[in-house]
């Protein structure tokens, strides 16, 4: 099994920047990609950034531009730096791993974003 853990969240006005750390433990050796999802209220979960252990980077072209996803080789952990927040961005923030196969194999249990303007 493998655990998440983010930490990160906050609340900044927009134009602001938050940067959400994601650390993984437990079966790490399971993992080929790490990304973050989020989940505004009354809305369904939606894809924001992905890595591949590859190098292969992804985003959400809401994001893209404005969002950096990092990881730290030896940890086992992601980053999101996100720059130039807009309300929109406003979230529950949540981490997710995947194996080789492309399948997911755990969440973290979210990390809140909130951005006033």
């Amino acid at each position: 099994q493998v655990q998440l853990v983010e930490s990160g969240g906050g609340s900044v006005q927009a134009g602001g920047s938050l940067r959400l750390s994601c650390a993984a433990s437990g079966r790490t050796s399971l993992i080929y990609a790490m990304g973050w999802y989020r989940q505004a209220p009354g809305k369904e979960r939606e894809f924001v950034a992905h890595k591949r252990w590859s190098g292969d980077t992804h985003y959400a072209d809401s994001v893209n531009g404005r969002f950096t996803i990092s990881r730290e080789k030896v940890k086992y952990t992601v980053h999101l730096q996100m720059d130039s927040l807009k309300p929109e961005d406003t979230a529950v923030y949540y981490c997710t791993a995947f194996d080789p196969a492309g399948r997911n194999v755990n969440w973290g249990q979210g990390t809140q974003v909130t951005v006033s303007s």
